[in-house]
């Protein structure tokens, strides 16, 4: 889910967030509540203020013209010092005279600032952005015009107009920092590199052309209530910075890249290869799967999954009547007639509807409560529909903008089930998704920075666990959609696998993609793409197939504990009711609500 993971990337290479201010501006002030409630209003309150590109993507106007440069130092100091002053604060509170839910509000923000302070002790400044992702990937979409940041309103162009202002001093910034990281040799892959100089480089970023600059996007498409003075003067600041400050950041950028800092890079692929690197896994593991577990547990884990689902698409193979190898098998289905039944892009859409037909009686059974927000199913616009992968877009809370199922279908004859047509759908969609995101978000008893938080290895999880309820919705009886729902899974259990491989030093770059390609139908350029995504964000991949288990044993557990008295309804609200949280927290929260049953 594009949208929440992209405020959640908060890996070694992936600062998505961080921006600039020293510490004279710091937007920051001391916390004095004495209530956990309190506490956490204030806390987040502050913390929008460190990190307004948030603040923008939640609706929240306020700071939408600011933009700070918070890979700096100096202000990574008192941002440090900030978490500490709330951990200060939550250390006043009796814990054990708190109810169940303020305990969990408790452990969610306790756990949430222990880990970011954490996470400085590994220096993640850096490597302020990747190829897959950080600020310089992130800005190009807000300046659009097609992304969060706002174009209604004269106010509206103008705080993106200071925000424009303040990028340069971003870039050059994060150059130093590349720097700093050359000196403790903390760097990034060559491979990894390689890919980052054209995407500085690309024409929409660095052209002059204003019809082909995608900063020029906003200008292009005024309201029509603006008045010709109005779009002529904004329209001649837009081309002001975008010449003079936009297009040199992205071009002096992409120089140092290729000339200063590739000769520079590390030709090892895993994160163990830098200096404390086996440390800096073992912490971005912990904090990806919120849990305890070793990088040596999920790999063995990870095995196992594989193993297992190998076993599974062995029976379906066998269903079929293929009588070649599993790997043969893999590759058949995604060229198989039977597998693409699709002539035209609206028996697609029909297709996807009629599985909502088919598992809403079972919803009732599943959920007492669910999201008011509501919920539609589209087909990706056709100028996104390209280079987009299927995906939820949330709603808002107020139920003026429904949570958004889109679908990519740029050719529906190839559509292929196998790629996990109803799994998809119950991932990205119902219950996945939707449910998780539209409660999360409407349930105003919880503080803000719980409605609107992300923890990767639940949100996903969930998405992921959501997967397996196929069966009880009276899904996957057709072999081929039987066939896409096994190799979700299986994409998940890879990862573990892969993910640890390569960065405990077991696996390089090139076993890792012929490795996946020999249990996952994909071509070879995608399938490099997926290792490099790992190579880039260490232990993100691990959160969903660690997530989704772990609800699975929840379930396994409470079941059995609770015999007649367990409900699967009330099971999976309990599991809903105060949005994302770390496993370990879940696991202390279910256990509270199965003593109450």
């Amino acid at each position: 889910m594009k949208n929440v993971l992209y405020t959640a990337f908060l890996g070694v290479v992936f600062l998505t967030g961080f921006t600039s201010c020293k510490k004279s501006d710091s937007p920051l002030t001391k916390v004095t509540p004495i209530e956990v409630d309190s506490i956490a209003a204030d806390y987040y309150e502050q913390y929008l203020k460190l990190y307004p590109l948030e603040a923008t993507s939640q609706g929240d106007l306020r700071y939408n013209d600011q933009l700070p440069i918070n890979i700096d130092k100096d202000f990574i100091s008192g941002e440090i010092s900030f978490y500490n002053s709330v951990q200060n604060q939550l250390k006043k509170l009796d814990y054990k005279s708190l109810d169940d839910d303020d305990k969990t509000v408790y452990d969610v923000l306790d756990y949430t600032l222990k880990d970011k302070i954490e996470r400085y002790a590994y220096h993640p400044e850096y490597i302020p952005f990747t190829q897959f992702g950080g600020l310089p990937l992130d800005f190009p979409l807000l300046g659009s015009g097609e992304g969060s940041q706002p174009f209604k309103t004269v106010k509206d162009y103008e705080d993106w107009l200071k925000r424009m202002e303040k990028f340069p001093e971003w870039m050059d910034t994060a150059e130093g920092n590349f720097r700093e990281g050359i000196k403790n040799n903390f760097v990034l892959p060559s491979k990894l590199v390689i890919k980052m100089i054209p995407q500085m480089n690309a024409e929409e970023l660095t052209s002059s052309d204003f019809d082909t600059n995608i900063f020029y996007g906003p200008v292009k498409k005024f309201p029509k209530k603006f008045t010709s003075a109005q779009k002529e003067k904004l329209t001649a600041a837009y081309k002001e910075v975008v010449s003079k400050k936009i297009v040199p950041a992205y071009t002096k950028m992409a120089k140092f890249l290729e000339t200063e800092y590739l000769p520079k890079a590390r030709t090892t692929d895993g994160i163990n290869a830098l200096p404390k690197g086996n440390e800096i896994y073992a912490y971005y593991t912990k904090s990806w799967t919120t849990t305890s577990k070793s990088p040596e547990e999920i790999n063995k884990i990870g095995l196992e999954q594989v193993a297992m689902l190998r076993g599974e698409m062995e029976k379906v193979k066998q269903q079929l009547g293929f009588t070649g190898t599993l790997e043969e098998f893999i590759t058949f289905v995604k060229s198989d007639p039977k597998a693409m039944p699709y002539k035209t892009e609206k028996e697609v859409i029909t297709a996807f509807n009629g599985i909502l037909a088919k598992i809403t009686p079972k919803l009732k059974t599943m959920f007492s409560v669910t999201p008011v927000t509501p919920f539609e199913i589209r087909q990706t616009e056709k100028f996104r529909e390209a280079t987009a992968s299927a995906e939820y877009m949330q709603g808002t809370p107020d139920g003026k903008r429904p949570g958004i199922f889109y679908m990519p279908i740029p050719d529906p004859t190839k559509f292929n089930v196998t790629s996990g047509m109803e799994s998809l759908f119950l991932h990205e969609a119902i219950p996945g998704h939707h449910y998780q995101v539209s409660l999360q978000q409407e349930n105003t008893a919880i503080p803000k920075f719980m409605r609107f938080g992300w923890f990767g290895a639940y949100g996903e999880g969930w998405a992921h666990y959501c997967e397996t309820l196929g069966p009880e919705f009276g899904l996957y009886t057709d072999p081929y959609q039987k066939m896409g729902y096994l190799s979700d899974q299986m994409l998940r259990a890879v990862r573990l696998v892969i993910d640890t491989g390569i960065h405990t030093g077991t696996m390089n770059r090139e076993e890792a993609i012929k490795y996946f390609l020999s249990n996952i139908s994909y071509d070879e350029a995608s399938a490099t793409a997926e290792i490099e995504r790992y190579m880039a964000m260490p232990g993100q991949a691990l959160g969903y197939k660690i997530g989704s288990l772990k609800i699975r044993e929840l379930r396994d557990r409470y079941t059995k504990d609770l015999g007649s008295k367990f409900s699967l309804a009330k099971f999976h609200d309990e599991i809903l009711n105060q949005g994302c949280l770390p496993l370990d927290v879940l696991d202390r929260k279910m256990e509270n609500w199965s003593k109450k049953q």
